[in-house]
């Protein structure tokens, strides 16, 4: 299968018109990463994206005295990294294979330097990211309110005699 075959078959591509997939395809390849790769880390370069094929990706970000911390896991037919779109390219989150992955990985400035000759083609992609952003945000959201949903309270100190 080639890669512009590949780019025809994943969900967040669905309805994009030949010309378009023929262009991407130009700098994306097919990739396979295993159990405990490192895809990115917080704060570096975002030089790439991904979309997942198979297998799945957790998202962490790095917490004081605890490590990297797991917020999300990404899996087949989803997008990994949004962080190229907008200055300052770099990563807000990092992420880690979980399972061997299959993804498409692209190379992000390129892909900019497409968005940006092709206002119709830039403005479609922009949109199908937003719509992840958004996505993400909300599930982020549902977790956050399933962790505070119940108050945490303090044991009850004795009374004093």
């Amino acid at each position: 299968m080639t890669t512009l075959d590949l780019l025809r078959t994943h969900p967040f591509l669905a309805g994009l018109p030949e010309p378009w997939l023929a262009r991407l395809a130009a700098h994306a390849r097919p990739v396979v990463r295993h159990p405990g790769t490192r895809l990115f880390r917080a704060d570096r370069p975002a030089e790439r994206f991904w979309l997942l094929r198979d297998g799945q990706v957790g998202l962490d970000f790095p917490v004081p005295h605890r490590g990297d911390v797991q917020i999300d896991l990404i899996g087949a037919g989803q997008v990994l990294g949004w962080s190229w779109l907008h200055q300052p390219y770099r990563w807000q989150f990092g992420a880690v294979a979980t399972e061997r992955t299959a993804a498409i990985e692209f190379d992000a400035a390129a892909v900019r330097r497409l968005m940006a000759t092709d206002d119709a083609f830039g403005r479609q992609f922009t949109e199908r990211f937003m719509s992840v952003v958004l996505d993400r945000l909300q599930a982020t959201r549902v977790r956050l309110l399933d962790l505070y949903a119940y108050p945490v309270h303090a044991p009850e100190a004795d009374p004093v005699q």
